[in-house]
């Protein structure tokens, strides 16, 4: 797997489902909210597949 997650994108994604998730665990939100670990594992990975299936990718480029 080829890092496709850039670096803005990966805290982007990691506090969104951190607070998704808290938000589930204090009942403010259903379980829904746990669909939150999505983006926090996707973030920590750096590899997202929906990208990799539409050929995009944050990370900048390397020369």
């Amino acid at each position: 797997m080829k890092s496709n997650v850039g670096g803005i994108d990966r805290v982007l994604r990691i506090v969104v489902g951190l607070v998704l998730i808290g938000l589930a665990a204090t009942g403010t939100v259903g379980a829904w909210g746990y669909v939150g670990v999505v983006p926090l594992l996707t973030g920590l990975v750096g590899w997202c597949g929906l990208y990799s299936l539409l050929g995009k990718s944050t990370c900048p480029m390397k020369q």
